[in-house]
């Protein structure tokens, strides 16, 4: 039977300490074994590869040829075996929780709190996706999705209501008709050329119902495709526009916006919903944290 080719790993093992170490002693007290026991794995190694890997030099070693070589190896394999050991026993990251919401959503009331909830939350790391729509196919496929929405829920759904909807008619102080609104009805909002978005058509007729006005009777101007648009052509002076109360806090605090007649509940509700399945701690956790972010 032939000699195996890979000498016994406690001779290598003491090999590399004495080679790193400059010497059998430190070796020994390194590898936590007696100076006798490694002069054995020395000599066990020597013997096994027929080479000579030590000169004496005084009363220490200085290594062959053969046995710089080696040292070299040696290191390197064992440096390798450490870093996948602790790479190994190192945790593994959580993988992101997907979550969706509208464009406007994400660009007008998250992305300024993010850092907020990244102290809140840091062990929660998120992937956010811009979706239109409410508990569409696409939204199925994600972790979870903040939404605008009303009830009844869908099936297949685990929703978590929020806070209540609140909208209102905006306009910036710039516009010619921002101080008249402040002091008459909203009926006289009839009279005025509003902007509005096609991502949330029956915003206007809701409002207007709501005050008793005939939906029929608004004159709706410029629209744009999404509600982020829409707020930011408010804020420019280009018109009145009716928009949730949260994503223009900001702007009402600034002064950049005013809202002639406050907010009301729209029945709707700002929810935090997912598809049915396992429980997620994370979007419960994220749940908590919007829900007193919206108070």
């Amino acid at each position: 039977m032939s000699t195996p080719l890979l000498p016994p790993l406690n001779a290598l093992r003491a090999f590399e300490a004495t080679a790193r170490l400059g010497g059998v002693g430190r070796a020994a007290q390194a590898l936590h074994v007696t100076h006798g026991a490694v002069s054995r794995q020395l000599k066990l190694l020597e013997d096994h590869m027929g080479l000579a890997l030590f000169q004496r030099a005084g009363r220490g070693l200085r290594l062959t040829a053969a046995g710089t070589r080696l040292q070299e190896a040696c290191s390197e394999a064992f440096t390798g075996i450490e870093d996948c050991v602790r790479a190994l026993q190192r945790p593994a990251a959580s993988p992101a929780l997907v979550l969706g919401c509208s464009g406007s959503v994400l660009a007008r009331w998250m992305i300024p709190r993010l850092p907020a909830l990244q102290a809140a939350l840091p062990g929660v790391h998120l992937q956010w996706s811009a979706l239109d729509g409410s508990f569409t196919e696409t939204q199925a496929t994600l972790d979870a999705v903040l939404l605008l929405a009303q009830g009844p829920w869908p099936r297949g759904w685990q929703v978590r209501e929020l806070a209540p909807e609140r909208v209102g008619v905006v306009v910036a102080p710039s516009h010619p008709a921002a101080q008249r609104l402040r002091h008459v009805p909203p009926s006289a909002l009839l009279q005025e050329t509003l902007l509005h978005t096609s991502s949330r058509p029956q915003a206007w007729p809701a409002w207007a119902q709501a005050h008793d006005l005939d939906p029929a009777q608004l004159q709706l101007g410029t629209g744009f495709e999404h509600l982020y648009y829409l707020l930011e052509a408010a804020v420019a002076g280009l018109g009145p526009a009716i928009a949730p109360e949260p994503l223009v806090a900001e702007d009402l605090a600034a002064g950049r916006l005013v809202a002639p007649w406050g907010f009301a509940a729209t029945g709707g509700f700002w929810v935090l919903a997912r598809p049915d399945g396992p429980v997620d701690a994370r979007v419960d956790a994220l749940a908590d944290w919007v829900t007193v972010q919206l108070q």
